[in-house]
């Protein structure tokens, strides 16, 4: 198990944009695992989870209750429709979509034609850093997934 000053390292100020980083360096140590534990470390964030366009876990992890096998599952009947949209649109598919419910805020991240990203976030959570940073190392991350 890593101490708790390389989960500092890689979650500093912005936990993304440093785990990110990191990721540029030292690729070969850098894991999905890693990401989903980076994130979920955030303040307000209850769930990360990878999972593939076929709705399988990759990986994920979250707070009591919530089961990532089954939030996995659950988002593909939502991509689909939203690229369609999409496309109908001439938007083309979907990046990123922004769920906001009564007691907080999903964030579904298509990271790669293989790949999903999910982040159930409490209305605490600083939502805009996290889609900034998600934003700014798509690239970065999708390598991992």
């Amino acid at each position: 198990m890593e101490s708790s000053s390389d989960y500092q390292r890689l979650t500093s100020d912005f936990s993304i944009s440093s785990f990110a980083t990191t990721c540029r360096e030292e690729i070969e140590l850098a894991s999905i695992r890693d990401l989903v534990a980076a994130i979920r470390q955030r303040e307000g964030v209850e769930a990360a989870v990878v999972l593939g366009r076929d709705g399988l876990l990759i990986d994920g992890q979250a707070v009591p209750g919530i089961d990532p096998e089954r939030v996995a599952a659950l988002i593909p009947p939502i991509i689909g429709p939203a690229d369609e949209l999409g496309n109908n649109v001439r938007r083309a598919e979907l990046v990123t979509a922004v769920l906001e419910y009564r007691t907080g805020v999903a964030i579904i991240s298509a990271m790669s034609s293989e790949a999903v990203l999910f982040v159930l976030l409490t209305p605490q959570a600083n939502i805009g850093q996290l889609l900034f940073e998600l934003r700014r190392n798509r690239d970065n991350i999708a390598a991992l997934v």
